[in-house]
């Protein structure tokens, strides 16, 4: 009874060229110029509901990522301990409602950011036991940035203002959204010759 599984609002096909497997995500640099961690991928699926059909994009996937380095600010390491918060057993137990899960994880971390150092324990031991345990490559993974992250993005750019020029503005629009998701910001303007360019630098 699950949902099918789209990428990029497309059904997954060879003959597409849009067929990832699992391990091309966490090892390659073929969807979005970069690799994936494993807590990235699970977040990113868990975030539709299982009967939905779930779009695997870029953009999802930079979403999960920001989120997970936000949260590791108040994850608490401790690999002893990994039970569901009774109120986040409560939400799984709804049809396994993970996306409701997601919204009472976000609530409680900003809780633990005002203060509360239980709702960081409630936080991480439920991050925990649904098998989201390390977070420090996540953490990490945000601040830096490779030469082939800079040329996928660079592609982007030129992708977007191919689409500009061609006068297909949805497909330029979608791209913009993707790379802002992915923290890019874009800055449009003319070269020496009076043709559009684009420069783009990491928000901060």
């Amino acid at each position: 009874h699950n949902g099918f599984l789209q990428v990029e609002g497309q059904k997954m096909s060879k003959s597409l060229g849009n067929f990832f497997t699992i391990r091309q995500l966490l090892d390659g640099t073929d969807f979005g110029g970069r690799s994936w961690p494993g807590e990235v991928l699970r977040l990113a699926m868990l975030m539709t509901h299982y009967r939905q059909p779930i779009d695997f994009s870029v953009a999802t996937l930079a979403e999960a990522s920001k989120t997970l380095a936000s949260w590791g600010r108040q994850f608490i390491d401790n690999p002893d301990t990994a039970e569901l918060a009774p109120e986040a057993a409560e939400i799984l137990g709804d049809d396994l409602n993970t996306p409701a899960l997601i919204a009472w994880l976000h609530k409680t971390y900003n809780q633990a950011e005002r203060g509360d150092a239980s709702a960081g324990r409630r936080l991480s031991d439920t991050l925990r036991a649904i098998g989201i345990a390390d977070l420090s490559a996540v953490s990490e993974g945000t601040v830096a940035m490779s030469d082939q992250e800079r040329a996928a993005i660079d592609a982007l750019c030129d992708e977007r203002l191919a689409a500009l020029n061609a006068r297909d503005f949805a497909k330029a629009d979608k791209i913009r959204a993707d790379l802002a998701a992915m923290g890019i910001q874009l800055m449009d303007g003319k070269d020496v010759d009076g043709n559009r360019s684009t420069k783009w630098e990491v928000k901060r």
